[in-house]
């Protein structure tokens, strides 16, 4: 057994408690502290282990792109930035989009220390899984080969999926082919292609009754279209990045701009950009997710578009605490108990509270230990972020994994 004591945070308060968990990793026990235990800690934050539903660990069956990241490295990366479990997205060399091709794929997954859900993809000639699985699609082009070319095949394939859990990189794939020919990779893929795919991904989820979430939005046109959806009853969440929320298109420089590509882009205002941090702070925006896509330098220098961001995922929640006066409980919602109604359907597990039953994996953080981010304190293979150089407010200082501590640097 393993004893923890601090001030833990669940949705609907804090408070200094004494955390018993079993050797399966379950908590058994939440009291009054005794000051006796095998961790104890001070002013330190206890949240629900952080859980990231938009993961690019790139290892598949090929094994072509694992000097990128591989299931090990993302796993170290997550534990180094507070993620307890992270669900690892399909738009692989060898995709998963049937039950053998899944299967083979998530025996990877068990090489490392955090648990990985992952997606299924849909394609033009895919079919649902036998399996209870999420699913993604892609929208329009990005990156990988699962995409559609037109609204009327992208229906005709989700067609077959009524009723399943299906996740949209939203981007439309008219708006993407009219605007190739613009100069800068924010031109060539606009705000109107994500408020368009929004729009149309709203009504394909309401017709075919899906369990839908919408990826990374990006606009406040987009957000404020799944709000309208969300009163009328359609069964849809959306997620926002860390990128489009801390940077904007001001922030860009002639020697950033390639690095900083990213689909979709941060082409937002600081309006737009402002307007996401408080949708996300009153529960409009229900999950914050990275797209974390890992890309050698010389990749980004070539063009290739995503970010990394595990690392830095506790970093970013004490940003959003100190700079932009998120409570603890706001961050349990967007970064624990939210993202946990998504991956508890898909586990044995039960993530997302502080209580009695629940899987003991635990996120802790020091909201007085600023860090500054650099190459070496980040796991993931590729050795580089867009907050490099960057100074945030508070750290993680530890991972608990069913009961096991790990230490955090970023």
């Amino acid at each position: 057994m393993t004893t923890i004591e601090g001030i833990i945070v669940n949705t609907e308060g804090q408070n200094r408690r004494r955390i018993e968990i079993d050797d399966s990793g379950i908590i058994t026990k939440v009291a009054e502290p005794t000051g006796v235990a095998d961790v104890v800690f001070k002013d330190e934050l206890i949240f629900p282990g952080f859980i990231d539903l938009h993961v690019h660990a790139r290892e598949d069956q090929s094994g072509t792109q694992i000097y990128k990241e591989d299931f090990v490295t993302a796993g170290e990366a997550a534990i180094n930035g507070g993620v307890v479990a992270f669900a690892e997205m399909p738009n692989n060399p060898v995709p998963p989009v049937d039950d053998e091709s899944y299967n083979i794929k998530k025996e990877l997954t068990k090489k490392s220390d955090v648990e990985i859900i992952l997606y299924a993809g849909i394609g033009q000639q895919t079919n649902p899984l036998a399996q209870n699985v999420p699913y993604k699609v892609f929208m329009g082009q990005s990156i990988g080969d699962l995409f559609f070319a037109t609204r009327e095949d992208l229906e005709n394939a989700l067609a077959k999926y009524e009723g399943k859990n299906i996740s949209f990189h939203c981007e439309d794939p008219a708006t993407l082919n009219e605007c190739c020919d613009r100069d800068t990779h924010e031109h060539k893929r606009p705000p109107e292609a994500e408020i368009l795919a929004v729009d149309f991904a709203l009504e394909l989820i309401e017709k075919y009754n899906l369990k839908g979430r919408i990826c990374h939005c990006s606009t406040k046109e987009g957000v404020e279209m799944i709000i309208d959806a969300k009163k009328r009853g359609v069964n849809v969440t959306v997620e926002v990045t860390p990128h489009h929320l801390y940077f904007d298109e001001s922030m860009f420089t002639e020697s950033n701009h390639t690095l900083f590509q990213v689909n979709p882009p941060i082409r937002q205002t600081i309006e737009n950009r402002l307007y996401l941090i408080q949708a996300l702070k009153n529960g409009d925006i229900d999950q914050l997710g990275t797209d974390h896509a890992p890309h050698t330098r010389d990749e980004k220098e070539k063009g290739i578009s995503g970010l990394t961001h595990l690392d830095t995922y506790g970093n970013i929640v004490a940003w959003l605490i100190k700079e932009h006066n998120f409570t603890p409980q706001e961050i349990t919602r967007v970064c624990s108990e939210n993202p946990a109604k998504f991956i508890n359907e898909c586990t044995t597990n039960k993530y997302g509270r502080i209580e009695e039953g629940f899987v003991g994996s635990l996120t802790v953080i020091d909201m007085n230990k600023k860090i500054l981010i650099e190459s070496a304190n980040l796991k993931t293979k590729c050795k580089w972020s867009p907050f490099l150089g960057v100074e945030f407010p508070g750290s993680v200082v530890a991972t608990i994994i069913k009961g096991i501590p790990y230490q955090s640097k970023a």
